[in-house]
């Protein structure tokens, strides 16, 4: 090992030592608890309803037994508008096919633009080529306004789908709140998207109009994507109106098709006041848009979310959870292509200004994003536990480096959070601050664990539930428990659970996707675990369970312990069940530049494991990899890794298309090839590792 990587390695350990799972790392003082907007909804509660909880568990168990309540007091907590009123809360209860506010007629799009305020920025914009620049609400609502009325005027009408592919831009979001407030409904994919990945996704909902761009830069370079858009548009047949919008080079007028509209071009025409324009009043459950899902296998599941359910849930979620305030900024890392996009995008619900970037994350230098957050003086940053990593790989010390002086929350969401994660904001980013951790899901397009900004903040422990969200881990007895890993299952419904899968007319892939295991109860697919206290933690996908002499792992955790050692800078690990009652579990690394995989390094990764956990987390062999597979998302891709391992060729269990390294599937096939006598790998287990787990079991009863 050179001295730059030992250097490296050390540095990495000695952030890391000390912190223990569940430790205390922050407590809100009496005037931030007073302040933060949980309370003011407790006080207008105890007001207006004459109901009084003595803590925020006490709360969030009224806000899933008592569903019809809770959310009728989230209608009008937050004054929804609707051009006709709901009968009732919940017309029916059951799941799948809950009905939310039946009769209500609303329009996403409006409430969005009802904050709309003269002489201040409605968003910011930041590329690796455009400086920090404000987009005034003037500009913004009237362009919204604008491209509405034209998309009226090519015949767009409610039901109709618009799809984009588009990056993290203001004409993304001008084009999205401009298709919902007419109707239709909006699905986009970011230009990083290959034609392939592209085509399957959008080409199921038959879209009437598409954005597009020419191409977009990355990491300082240019990416044109002319070639794809070409595939792209052929494959889409009854596509009616392609709006080419010049972004990589502005000069050029040419679109991706003959008559193809400019858009600056349909932008020509004047203006369209809040008074003349009407927003297309739609039922509560009418679509919004549609999420994909990441399509490891298969065709990507089209998941359609409504207008009503998103609305009420974003809502919530900002005020409650995310405690955003009117009139703050706020910033998070992510793509037009990932859930957490509309999540940004909604921000103005709550008078709150999004903070968007277009680039990598890393250039042109590992800060740029909290350089972001400084220049914007956001109160709020959010980005992957991965990017975390990142930073405590290089030694980035964000509040040596930046005035992070508005900075009140950050999020880190999208992967397992582990104690160092949280304990690295304390240590480098500031100590006053909301550890804000969520988990959720495209599914429903929001937290169903997440920040409680009254609660303390504790290394690895996600704050609680999230209210209206009836979380819990069940065991395969479909009995929830407490302390023990199980699955994490929704008992009730929630307003922004998907309407339907599109094409999906008997609803069979929407029930076997959620509901064939605890029939009418969610199986989300990730292991959860709630403490005494409710804290929560989600460790990783359960179709990618490690079952281990009958006990099963969650993944995050053999991730979270390789995490800490420098030398590796990825890792999959699966668990192949073989015929007569035999396994193989092997731990997949890729090394950092300059290391290679000797008996040493196999040890000290074996030794950890078996140190912070248990035998049972010691795999039975450690493999130098080239790659991690993985989504576009930059999800893990275990569970056809798993699958390849035991003899499924490739094209049946991956989506190359729908991945981020589609050749590093290569190194598995070929794996898989060479090692088909798992069982002889099975009997050179490390020397120990099933006596002790034999004794483990009999000893600690787990």
């Amino acid at each position: 090992m050179n001295d730059r990587n030992t250097t490296r390695v050390a540095n990495r350990e000695s952030e890391a030592a000390g912190v223990r799972e569940g430790e205390l790392l922050w407590t809100p003082s009496a005037a931030q608890v007073e302040d933060a907007n949980l309370t003011r909804f407790s006080k207008w509660l105890a007001r207006e309803r004459g109901l009084q909880f003595e803590s925020y568990d006490a709360l969030w168990q009224w806000s899933v037994t008592e569903l019809e309540e809770f959310w009728q007091a989230m209608w009008d907590y937050f004054g929804v508008r609707s051009s006709a009123p709901h009968t009732r809360v919940l017309g029916k209860r059951a799941m799948p096919g809950a009905e939310w506010f039946p009769g209500a007629r609303l329009n996403y799009a409006q409430h969005v633009l009802r904050k709309e305020r003269a002489g201040i920025d409605a968003l910011l914009f930041m590329s690796e080529t455009t400086p920090l620049t404000g987009v005034s609400w003037e500009t913004f609502a009237g362009q919204v306004r604008i491209l509405a009325t034209r998309l009226r005027e090519l015949g767009v009408h409610p039901g109709d789908r618009v799809a984009a592919y588009l990056p993290n831009i203001p004409e993304t979001m001008i084009a999205m709140l401009a298709a919902t407030a007419i109707g239709a409904i909006w699905a986009c994919c970011s230009p990083d998207f290959g034609s392939r990945g592209v085509i399957d996704r959008v080409q199921q909902l038959a879209p009437k109009v598409l954005f597009c761009v020419d191409g977009y830069r990355y990491g300082g370079k240019a990416f044109e994507r002319k070639t794809e858009l070409a595939e792209i548009v052929a494959a889409l047949e009854g596509l009616e109106h392609v709006v080419h919008l010049p972004y990589l080079n502005s000069e050029d007028r040419t679109g991706p098709s003959d008559g193809a509209l400019l858009w600056n071009d349909l932008l020509e025409h004047s203006a369209v006041s809040q008074e003349e324009f009407e927003f297309e009043q739609v039922p509560f459950g009418h679509p919004l848009w549609v999420l994909f899902s990441s399509g490891t296998t298969g065709l990507p599941k089209a998941i359609v979310q409504s207008h009503g359910g998103i609305l009420l849930e974003q809502l919530k979620l900002q005020h409650f959870h995310m405690d955003y305030r009117a009139g703050e900024r706020a910033f998070f890392f992510t793509t037009s292509g990932w859930m957490m996009w509309n999540f940004l995008a909604s921000m103005p619900l709550c008078g709150v200004c999004p903070v968007l970037y277009d680039g990598n994350p890393a250039y042109p230098a590992p800060d740029v994003l909290w350089k972001v957050a400084q220049d914007a003086r956001a109160s709020f940053f959010g980005a992957s536990p991965a990017y975390v990593e990142v930073m405590a790989k290089a030694g980035i010390v964000p509040r040596e480096r930046f005035d992070l002086s508005h900075l009140r929350a950050v999020m880190p969401a999208g992967s397992p959070v582990s104690p160092e994660c949280t304990a690295w904001f304390y240590r480098n980013v500031k100590q006053d601050l909301l550890v804000a951790t969520g988990s959720g899901g495209t599914d429903c397009c929001t937290g169903f664990v997440g920040g409680v900004p009254t609660q303390p903040v504790y290394a690895g422990e996600i704050q609680g539930r999230s209210l209206g969200v009836a979380a819990y881990a069940f065991n395969e007895k479909g009995e929830s428990v407490v302390d023990e890993v199980g699955e994490l299952v929704l008992a009730k419904p929630m307003p922004s659970m998907p309407i339907y899968f599109w094409n999906d007319t008997d609803g069979s892939r929407y029930r076997e996707s959620y509901f064939e295991v605890y029939p009418g109860v969610w199986r989300h697919g990730d292991f959860f675990r709630v403490n005494e206290r409710g804290g929560c933690f989600v460790l990783g996908r359960s179709d990618a369970t490690l079952n281990r002499l009958g006990v099963r792992i969650g993944t995050a955790e053999i991730y979270r312990a390789l995490a800490q050692l420098g030398e590796i800078e990825d890792a999959l690990i699966v668990n192949l069940d073989l015929p007569n009652g035999k396994f193989f579990m092997p731990l997949f690394v890729k090394l950092s530049d300059g290391i290679r995989l000797d008996a040493e390094l196999e040890r000290k990764i074996c030794d950890r494991l078996r140190r912070e956990y248990t035998p049972r987390h010691v795999p039975d062999r450690v493999i130098q990899a080239p790659g991690i597979p993985v989504t576009l998302t930059r999800k893990k891709m275990e569970v056809p890794v798993r699958k390849i391992l035991l003899g499924a060729p490739v094209e049946q269990v991956a989506n190359r298309n729908a991945m981020a390294n589609p050749d590093s599937l290569d190194f598995f096939a070929s794996y898989a090839t060479t090692q088909k006598d798992y069982s002889l790998a099975t009997s050179q287990v490390r020397a120990g590792v099933g006596n002790e787990a034999g004794s483990a079991e009999k000893t600690d009863g787990r």
